[in-house]
């Protein structure tokens, strides 16, 4: 008796074991909800505080489906858990950090009817950005099996659309960048519009993006993979505002150009096997 017990509290330990990860998910996002409302010029830390717990959520959002299914503990709760935590976290979180860093901070100085129509632009995009990221976990949830508009190799896994998570480490590896240094002119913060919209549409695109999902570390030799993710922890230890900036934007990139290769391929493709017009005349 004593055993089944024992072993039903185990059972028990091993479904908490994913939603802890989630909490941890859940915490991260709240912090740096809290960090981005406290960030100013003066105190451009908190700023950096928050992208960085942004960064610090992404290992916790993916360790916490593959516990779940390495310990055979998924439910439909910790689906759904998992889910609200991403809009918090990757949804809310940033679109607010992304609001209060590139549009609340800027200048008094600044005209005012240019400052005003900035903050207005920026907090819509920033909206949309946490409208599409919404709208990509509901396709990602409802979704079986879905296949990208730029179908890469067989062999291969991928995401259809930016991943939520790697939309908002975009984010916050360029505020880290900046060392939460708030944008403070005009040049700045349009750019920043059109790279948080960028990102939006990215979410809500059809493009194929590398998913992580197919790393196995239980492979009989993951020497090499060990090796190469210890090299990367040590390179974002010591130089994380250029590592993380630079592998953000080469996810992002990657997405683009392998969309753009595939549209450039199929028009040649289609230009080399279009049949020759006959013109001429018979009289």
């Amino acid at each position: 008796m004593n055993g089944s017990k024992r072993q039903l509290q185990r059972r028990r330990g091993m479904f908490l074991l994913p939603s802890m990860f989630t909490a941890g998910n859940i915490a991260a996002g709240y912090y740096a909800i809290t960090q981005s409302l406290q960030g100013s010029i003066l105190e451009p830390h908190h700023f950096d505080y928050a992208a960085l717990a942004i960064g610090f959520a992404i290992p916790f959002d993916a360790l916490d489906g593959r516990i779940a299914r390495m310990t055979n503990t998924t439910s439909e709760f910790g689906k759904e858990l998992d889910s609200l935590a991403d809009v918090i976290t990757f949804g809310v979180a940033p679109s607010i950090l992304a609001f209060t860093w590139g549009f609340h901070m800027l200048p008094a100085t600044m005209d005012p009817m240019l400052r005003q129509r900035l903050v207005q632009i920026g907090g819509f995009v920033c909206f949309l950005f946490l409208l599409c990221g919404a709208s990509r976990l509901a396709r990602f949830n409802i979704s079986h099996d879905p296949v990208p508009k730029n179908p890469g190799r067989p062999d291969r896994k991928y995401f259809v659309g930016m991943p939520i998570p790697a939309a908002a480490g975009i984010l916050a590896a360029v505020v880290h960048f900046f060392g939460g240094v708030p944008i403070f002119n005009w040049w700045l913060a349009i750019t920043w519009i059109a790279l948080v919209g960028i990102i939006g549409f990215l979410m809500v695109s059809t493009w194929r993006f590398w998913s992580g999902k197919e790393i196995n570390l239980s492979s009989r030799r993951p020497f090499r993979l060990i090796i190469l993710i210890g090299l990367i922890i040590y390179l974002m230890v010591f130089f994380s505002k250029e590592v993380l900036f630079t592998m953000a934007f080469i996810y992002m990139f990657s997405g683009i150009v392998a969309r753009a290769a595939y549209s450039w391929q199929r028009n040649r493709h289609a230009s080399l096997h279009q049949p020759p017009s006959t013109t001429g005349s018979t009289h």
